[in-house]
């Protein structure tokens, strides 16, 4: 890190407790904060957040008119996401006695104009205003206490989802941005051999280069297409906080728009790749996918290695600046650690796992989405599997809410064989990016069955059918206490399924009668023999599925 101004005197301003009594009343201490990029200040309901006069390669915040621009980005940018955190900016003036004092708060400063009149005339920094949260309702922090749980993650990918589709998109972004990141990814790497392995950084560059020459036409028409938008570009637990019980992302990078002017699958990268770095994998697949779920964003899925693996040197990065502004050596230490950790992933991603296809069939109440769900974080690449669910591709194909029941119209042979048909065009879409799927369906009729299989083999990629199957009370019992779930499907809905002739099963049964890890294991077992489960091909067809068959 090179520093470039000294800010000792602002510093000691908002260390002091009497400097909070106007913003928050009496306090009686002043906690402290730094990172690579701020020193944040903490007291009663208020945080002061202060820019570091610093220089990086990739943040340039040298001068005060730059901070200031900063502050004002910030403001601005992080109210798309989270309006009730950010309370404005105020200028830091010099007082009478070669101090430091606070002026008065900016509510609505403009991002693309500096403030006028005196106090800003006369500002020789600025400062972020806040609202103060509590720390354990981080999403960091969460995760670090085991209480980061499914629920609130799709809620965090239904939210990132929506913030998406509302960014401004960017059609005329240069189509090389993201080339440029990685080179200066890896340059960076490259400039720090006693930290990161030569060879390590060597192979991932040999991949990067190799991924970005293939992907090239993909990531410019992706750009052109408007999937390039002004995105939050910092997107991680540490900066996403629980706010009325809704996961609230904050702190989007604010001092450069080419960082936060990404593709959205980059933005949400971010957050699988640290998800990923800190073991919950499983909780990064809840979040693909139900992003996946609500934008259908199948053809982006090729560049994901790369922009995880690239999001992964971006915090090998921070980290190792991180390290060079601590002086406490085990802190220190720590950060140094990280840097090499973030690394490895980020060479990990760059060496994926083949994509495969599974199906999980079975009549309602057999569990077959629950099974999916513990068993995509495994398959395939990171994050895990592609879910592709008929209940919820029903549900959108009627442009109607997941929880919302259909009417029996919805389940006529036309629309049951539509449904299906989605599922074999999603699944091939996302098997050719290389993404390995799984897909769920009751698959009660052969040339279901069939036609998912054959997806597998026009790709050259592995097919496993497994089949659940339970007892009828089972089945009722399971259908009948379910909540919130895009099935229809009820006790009446079982006993028809019950009497359908399914023809010649050749896919691997499993017996789902119990709870989710037996059924989990057995299907586990059952994939990883060598050719089980391949999808028997016949010469003909037999009729289009039976009213309620994809329930």
């Amino acid at each position: 890190m090179t520093v470039v101004e000294d800010q000792s005197a602002i510093e000691a301003l908002l260390e002091q407790p009497d400097t909070w009594e106007p913003l928050a009343g009496p306090v009686d201490r002043v906690e402290r904060i730094e990172t690579h990029a701020a020193v944040v200040f903490l007291a009663g309901d208020r945080v002061l957040k202060l820019k570091r006069a610093v220089d990086y390669p990739y943040m340039d915040l040298a001068d005060a008119a730059r901070r200031g621009r900063a502050c004002r980005a910030e403001v601005a940018l992080n109210r798309r996401t989270a309006p009730s955190i950010y309370r404005g900016i105020r200028p830091v003036l010099r007082d009478g006695a070669g101090g430091a004092r606070l002026g008065d708060l900016i509510e609505d400063p403009d991002p693309d104009r500096p403030p006028e009149g005196p106090e800003a005339d006369a500002a020789v920094d600025w400062v972020v205003e806040m609202r103060r949260f509590d720390r354990d309702a981080m999403l960091d922090s969460l995760a670090e206490a085991g209480r980061l749980d499914a629920a609130t993650v799709e809620r965090l990918a239904e939210g990132v989802a929506g913030f998406h589709a509302r960014a401004a998109a960017r059609p005329d972004f240069p189509a090389d941005a993201f080339a440029r990141v990685v080179e200066e990814n890896l340059e960076e790497l490259r400039a720090d051999p006693e930290l990161f392995d030569p060879d390590v950084v060597a192979r991932l560059e040999a991949r990067s280069r190799a991924e970005l020459d293939l992907h090239a036409p993909l990531i410019a028409t992706r750009t052109r297409d408007g999937f390039v938008r002004h995105c939050h570009g910092d997107l991680h637990l540490r900066n996403i906080v629980m706010l009325d019980g809704v996961p609230t992302p904050f702190d989007a990078i604010e001092f450069d728009d080419a960082l936060a002017t990404v593709d959205v699958l980059y933005d949400l990268a971010f957050l699988l790749m640290d998800l990923d770095h800190r073991g919950l994998r499983a909780l990064g697949n809840r979040v693909f996918n139900r992003y996946l779920e609500i934008t259908g964003d199948d053809e982006g899925l090729a560049l994901l290695p790369l922009f995880l693996s690239a999001r992964a040197s971006v915090r090998a990065k921070v980290a190792a600046s991180a390290a060079a502004a601590i002086e406490d050596e085990d802190a220190c230490a720590e950060q140094r650690r990280a840097a090499r950790d973030y690394l490895s992933l980020a060479a990990g991603y760059m060496e994926p796992a083949p994509a495969r296809l599974v199906a999980v069939g079975g009549l309602s109440g057999t569990g077959k989405t629950t099974a999916a769900r513990g068993l995509a974080p495994d398959l395939g690449r990171a994050p895990g599997a592609l879910i592709l669910r008929s209940d919820v591709a029903r549900k959108r194909a009627a442009g109607v809410l997941e929880t919302e029941a259909l009417p029996a119209g919805a389940y006529s042979e036309s629309a049951t064989a539509a449904v299906y048909g989605s599922l074999v065009t999603r699944a091939q879409r996302a098997l050719a990016a290389g993404h390995a799927v799984i897909a769920d369906a009751v698959y009660a009729e052969r040339a279901e069955r069939l036609a998912i299989g054959e997806v597998a083999g026009r790709i050259g990629v592995r097919f496993d059918g497994i089949w659940l199957e339970a007892g009828r009370d089972r089945l009722v019992a399971r259908v009948s206490a379910r909540s919130g779930d895009a099935s229809d499907a009820d006790a009446a809905i079982v006993d028809r399924q019950l009497g359908y002739d399914l023809g010649p099963l050749d896919w691997t049964r499993i017996d789902a009668s119990g709870g989710l890890e037996d059924t989990v294991s057995a299907i586990r077992g059952a994939l990883a023999g060598a050719g089980r489960g391949a999808a028997a091909r016949a010469p003909s067809r037999p009729a289009a599925s039976p009213v309620d068959a994809s329930q």
